[in-house]
């Protein structure tokens, strides 16, 4: 690319304007009164901007709200494992504060509790339902979009700033995860803020020092969500502060280390609370060996993920050491973003974002070392590499779905980008920047969707060719008629956003359920289907007819790693409509109601299919089951015991009462021990242990310590308590589950 002028960015045609003081006092004349005033000055935004630009504002956060909420109640719990502890928080303040699965707090959740908090909070206040627990998440997702756009407008424009809302609320996997359950959601939007207060400590305005500690707190809340991923980023934007903020080099390393002192003490009272609880009184740490957080943090949650050493975990990583190495969570190496499974899911416009990166640092290479626009370009971009460099070569568990992280950084690359070059299209080096990301964007485009040939096949083309007319016309028309080469410009946005557009519809259309999830359309999320790649190397679809896990049968309802139903049997859910459980290959499970606020305790949604041993999801829970489990409920501390979170949390979420998940998520921590177990039955306050299969021989499959299917660490204590109750007390079958009831001895 030939040499860019070097002058500072400006907005996109249109994005700014003067309306005149008299304009606006006519607004609030006409108002007349102080409410009305503020609801007009709402509307009409700041003075010197365009009358388009608030009212287009606004109305992105309302679509981005309308299209998250479309079909929300067709996810049901959605990841029942967190809506389990969701559940447990709405009941206890204990279970809230630690993040425990059930309220009698008998173990956490594998990560730290502040993603559970806005949504326990929610059930605490219109009680336990799929739209309770799911709204808070819409909320974070629209959220997001507007800080993005705060951002990017406060120095490239408000058309800049539109561009990257829309860009971000369109991505795919951000409309999958801002419609879920899981950490990632509140993860990606405290990201989000912290980029936004970097870049706003970044200007050479008086309190400037401020956005920099609440950038600061941001991270720290962040590491609250979802531990040391809140610091994939934290290394490229203290650079860029360090190197690019004004006043000397000692007043930006000291207000860095302020920053850093407002990060760990906002992450750090969780942690010192929980590390200096005495262990007796407070929950298990879920995914932990030792009961320790810390270990939680630094082991399965840390260097675990990126080694693949993760004691406990379901699984191995990759090839440790880089390079382009297969392994039980896919394939690990630059192209991994892009592959069969991932790149439907994030990459429709990061090809483009990286194009816009270095043709933003070409335009801006000139600037001064204080330069906004270009610490812009170095913070998003930064954050876009440094993530993406991890998540490339990461050797241990990787979802799809992590991919969230990246969407709020390339939308900002894409509308900072495209501002730029627009602001120098007259010159042909730009021009051609702009055709060539409109190239690569429609090429990329076209070869997603070929990946699924059968799905909207005429869309795969009509991208071609608008991304081919738009190319033309920003490399000619753009550089001699403004009209043309808006245009031609709006075409290869529209040709870019299309593809996403349509996996997006996709995704809010289809229910979500379990705890690996993909966005797009059923067949398009390639060889892994059902998130990717399954631990212990089952890669591939699953056909309809179900294929078996390790130590389960093929097709069959069951716990002992077999195919859906889990503990439940043949037993009904009590949502409105029976979860199918179909895997890879087909359609997500349904299985949950479709739409409707379930807004009355008594009014719950069903669950999809158990597979992986209960690991995947949690099971059908039948009435029959149900009733058993609430009689008498009063006089237990836990209604029932069970071997992992999700079989745990299908009886809880049923019941609304306590049920004990024994090894946690995997089946595989050490909690509780044998003696213990036979401690809390001796005293009463275990009804029923729920049976997996194989508990009359007590036999184990040497990997998750007597829990059917599934792989990892652990101490065998839960094949020796399985073993215990099948050799101790009474069982039945309800509800197609084998029930051991602890009040009566064999």
């Amino acid at each position: 690319m030939t040499t860019l002028n070097s002058a500072a960015p400006a907005a996109l045609p249109g994005s700014t304007g003067s309306t005149g003081s008299t304009g606006n006092a006519g607004i609030a004349g006409i108002a007349g009164s102080t409410g009305t005033a503020r609801l007009a000055r709402l509307w009409r935004g700041r003075a010197e901007d365009a009358p388009w630009v608030r009212p287009a504002f606004l109305g992105l956060l309302v679509v981005t709200g309308v299209l998250y909420l479309w079909n929300l109640g067709a996810s049901g719990y959605a990841n029942s494992f967190y809506s389990a502890a969701v559940q447990a928080g709405g009941e206890s303040w204990k279970a809230f504060f630690f993040g425990s699965l059930d309220a009698a707090n008998a173990i956490t959740v594998d990560k730290p509790p502040a993603a559970l908090w806005p949504m326990a909070l929610s059930v605490r206040l219109f009680g336990l339902g799929s739209w309770q627990i799911l709204v808070p998440e819409v909320l974070m997702g629209v959220a997001t979009v507007g800080v993005l756009y705060a951002a990017v407008r406060r120095r490239f424009g408000a058309g800049a700033g539109l561009i990257a809302g829309v860009v971000l609320a369109l991505t795919p996997v951000a409309a999958l995860m801002f419609r879920f359950n899981n950490p990632d959601a509140l993860l990606a939007l405290l990201m989000t803020v912290a980029v936004y207060g970097v870049l706003r400590a970044l200007e050479d305005r008086p309190g400037a020092a401020k956005w920099l500690v609440g950038a600061g707190v941001a991270f720290g809340f962040a590491f609250l969500a979802k531990t040391l991923q809140a610091f994939l980023i934290l290394p490229p934007l203290a650079l860029v502060y360090a190197a690019c903020a004004p006043g000397g080099i000692g007043r930006r390393i000291g207000r860095l280390g302020l920053a850093g002192l407002a990060m760990l003490v906002s992450a750090g009272w969780w942690v010192a609370l929980v590390e200096l609880w005495p262990a007796s009184s407070r929950p298990y740490v879920g995914g932990s060996q030792n009961n320790s957080f810390l270990e939680l943090t630094f082991g399965y949650n840390g260097l675990g993920r990126i080694n693949g050493d993760e004691t406990g975990s379901v699984g191995g990583g990759g090839s440790p050491g880089g390079g382009m190495g297969g392994g039980r969570w896919g394939e690990t190496g630059i192209g991994r973003m892009f592959n069969d499974s991932v790149g439907g899911q994030i990459s429709w416009l990061l090809p483009a974002a990286l194009l816009l990166l270095v043709a933003g640092l070409v335009v801006t290479r000139r600037a001064p070392r204080t330069d906004t626009a270009r610490s812009a370009f170095l913070a998003w971009g930064g954050s876009l590499l440094m993530t993406l460099a991890v998540f490339s070569f990461m050797a241990g568990i990787f979802h799809e779905y992590y991919t969230i992280a990246l969407a709020p950084y390339v939308a900002a690359l894409v509308g900072m980008g495209t501002s730029v070059l627009w602001e120098e299209r007259t010159r042909f080096a730009a021009s051609a920047a702009l055709a060539v990301t409109a190239a690569v964007s429609a090429w990329w485009a076209w070869t997603l969707l070929g990946r699924t040939p059968d799905w909207l096949p005429w869309l795969r083309w009509a991208v071609l060719v608008a991304g081919a007319v738009a190319t033309a016309g920003l490399l000619v028309a753009g550089r001699v008629d403004r009209r043309l080469g808006l245009a031609a410009a709006g075409l290869g946005l529209a040709a870019g956003l299309a593809g996403p557009f349509a996996y997006t519809l996709a995704t809010v259309g289809t229910g979500h359920q379990g705890s690996i999830v993909t966005a797009g359309p059923a067949g398009g999320r390639g060889p892994g289907g059902f998130g990717g790649r399954m631990p212990g190397g089952f890669g591939g679809g699953m056909p309809e007819g179900g294929t078996a896990f390790p130590g389960g049968q093929n097709g069959q309802g069951g716990q002992n790693g077999q195919m859906p139903g889990g503990p439940g049997g043949q037993g009904q859910s009590r949502g409105q409509n029976q979860g199918q459980g179909r895997m890879p290959g087909g359609t997500p499970p349904q299985g949950m109601p479709q739409g409707g606020f379930q807004g009355s305790r008594g009014e719950r949604p069903g669950f999809g299919g158990g597979g992986m041993g209960g690991l995947l999801n949690g099971a059908n829970v039948g009435a029959e089951a149900e009733a058993a489990l609430l009689k008498d409920a009063g006089s237990y501390t836990w209604v029932a015991a069970t071997v992992g979170a999700q079989n745990a949390a299908s009886y809880q979420l049923a019941t609304e009462k306590p049920v004990m998940a024994i090894g946690g998520f995997n089946g595989s921590d050490p909690s509780p021990t044998l003696a213990q177990f036979k401690q809390y039955v001796a005293e009463g306050k275990i009804h029923y242990f729920i049976g997996s299969g194989g508990e009359d021989t007590g036999e184990s499959d040497g990997r998750t310590g007597g829990r059917g299917g599934g792989t990892g660490g652990g101490t065998g204590g839960n094949s020796e308590i399985s073993s215990w109750v099948a050799k101790t007390f009474e069982k039945a079958t309800i509800g197609g589950a084998t029930f051991y009831d602890l009040t009566k001895k064999a």
